[in-house]
């Protein structure tokens, strides 16, 4: 039985949240998603504090740039600087392909970069895309607690 992946997802768009966690659930890798829509619930949810003292911490994280409270850079910077949440996978999945947010979301230690396409049919063919890359082809590291 292939293992379930922890993800979580963190977007502040209603209808990208409600996507993404509709193809990741219909993908051949079973998953379960969290979804949070700011940089503090984020950073709470991966230090599982308050209310999410009892979350397991995810296998990888799906992470928009734009976001209330605390952008994604700043999320980006804190989890990459934490001992204990740097060895989790970041994926970039904003839509924003300005060089500038590239670069300094990989110069943050972003494991990947990935622009939200602008229509139906492209953005689940790549959210599906970036699940199979991630959950059949690329080696993620074991939890450490």
């Amino acid at each position: 039985m292939p293992k379930i992946r922890e993800v979580l997802l963190v977007d502040d768009n209603p209808a990208d949240i409600d996507l993404t966690t509709d193809v990741l659930g219909r993908n051949s890798y079973p998953s379960n998603v969290h979804a949070v829509a700011d940089g503090l619930e984020a950073i709470a949810f991966l230090q599982r504090r308050g209310k999410y003292m009892n979350s397991l911490r995810p296998d990888i994280v799906f992470l928009d740039l734009n976001l209330p409270g605390k952008d994604g850079r700043s999320v980006l910077a804190e989890a990459k600087s934490d001992p204990a949440l740097q060895r989790i996978p970041i994926i970039i999945f904003s839509t924003s392909s300005a060089i500038v947010d590239i670069k300094n979301s990989y110069k943050l230690g972003a494991n990947c970069y990935v622009t939200k396409p602008g229509n139906l049919k492209s953005f689940v063919s790549t959210v599906s895309g970036m699940a199979n890359f991630w959950f059949s082809c690329a080696m993620l590291p074991g939890k450490e607690d």
